[in-house]
């Protein structure tokens, strides 16, 4: 255990000139310990280049996570854009089946006014070919007031027609009077959607409420027809003939009036549906111009990240996502 001990001379390592003592074969240990004293005595300084790069101001920490809030906008914004798009696909293929339903309304208008047409020509035809008189209330025993005043006074049922608001009806005028397609969608701008669906309701309803009105009618007239051909009296069918091609005629014009007027809120329809979709379009548009703007400051400041110039860069960056930002706020609220 014992062992010559001796001192060991400075060294460039200390500056001092403070030697440790230290047996010969752990020198190396006693030249960290001395280096670790020095080290923790001095003061403590950062380099340079290493303070540049480090954003130690607010402003400058705000920079630096620039790229990270850049892309969660740019994925923000590109979200807009295909929910944008997204909603103008679905308004398109709304319109494409409103057309359908207004298709199928135009078709039954087109029917019953032909066969309104029908029954007045054959009005006309049993007028010049018979000896009609008109028609006496005995000749439909049993049969109601309503059925009475539609066989033998040529009077329809009383049904109460659909109410449209104020700014439906000039749409509508709009529409009958071939107006501009920009003058109807101008209109239809200020008319929201449900008020629509509410006169669509409104006008089905009144066809339905006729049509209910009606049946009782027709089944008498049906019963009475078989009843006088049996009886073999032709003067009284004649009369009887005419005054029901007389109603079968002024039902199908009313008939057909009710239909062309779902038609034409069906028409409606597809035009705010188009003019929505064409909205939700322009919208995808700008949401994804702003999309582009927040992925090209994403791009900037990841340049900056490798040019080592993040003051300048960063700052054009940042500038550009506040760009995206306020635009894309544009759009959402007033485009």
């Amino acid at each position: 255990m014992n062992k010559k001990i001796s001192r060991l001379p400075a060294t460039p390592r200390c500056s001092r000139g403070v030697g440790r003592l230290s047996v010969k074969p752990h020198w190396r240990r006693n030249l960290f310990l001395l280096d670790y004293e020095k080290f923790m005595a001095g003061k403590i300084e950062i380099p340079e280049n290493l303070k540049a790069e480090l954003p130690l101001s607010k402003w400058g920490k705000v920079l630096g996570a620039t790229p990270i809030v850049m892309t969660v906008i740019a994925t923000m914004l590109a979200g807009l854009a295909s929910s944008e798009m997204t909603k103008a696909q679905y308004d398109r293929s709304l319109a494409a089946q409103l057309q359908s339903k207004a298709g199928d309304q135009w078709g039954y208008a087109a029917a019953k006014k032909t066969r309104g047409a029908i029954a007045h020509n054959s009005l006309d035809l049993l007028a010049a070919t018979a000896d009609v008189h008109p028609l006496d209330n005995t000749v439909l025993p049993g049969a109601d007031a309503v059925t009475s005043s539609a066989l033998v006074k040529g009077q329809l049922p009383v049904v109460e027609r659909a109410k449209f608001g104020a700014e439906i009806q000039p749409a509508l005028e709009a529409l009958g009077n071939s107006a501009s397609e920009k003058d109807i969608a101008d209109r239809l701008v200020k008319i929201p959607s449900t008020d629509l669906a509410a006169a669509l309701d409104a006008a089905q309803g009144a066809a339905l409420a006729f049509d209910n009105a009606t049946k009782p009618i027709t089944k008498t007239a049906d019963k009475t027809s078989e009843s006088l051909m049996n009886t073999g009296d032709k003067s009284a069918f004649a009369s009887f003939a005419a005054a029901r091609l007389r109603y079968t005629a002024a039902r199908y014009d009313t008939e057909a009036q009710l239909n062309q007027g779902i038609a034409s809120i069906y028409e409606l329809q597809i035009r705010k549906a188009n003019v929505t979709a064409e909205k939700h379009h322009a919208r995808s548009g700008k949401f994804f111009i702003g999309m582009l703007a927040a992925q090209a400051a994403v791009i900037v400041s990841t340049f900056a990240l490798a040019a080592r110039k993040k003051n300048f860069l960063w700052s054009i960056a940042a500038a550009a996502g506040v760009l995206a930002v306020v635009f894309s706020l544009y759009v959402y609220l007033y485009v």
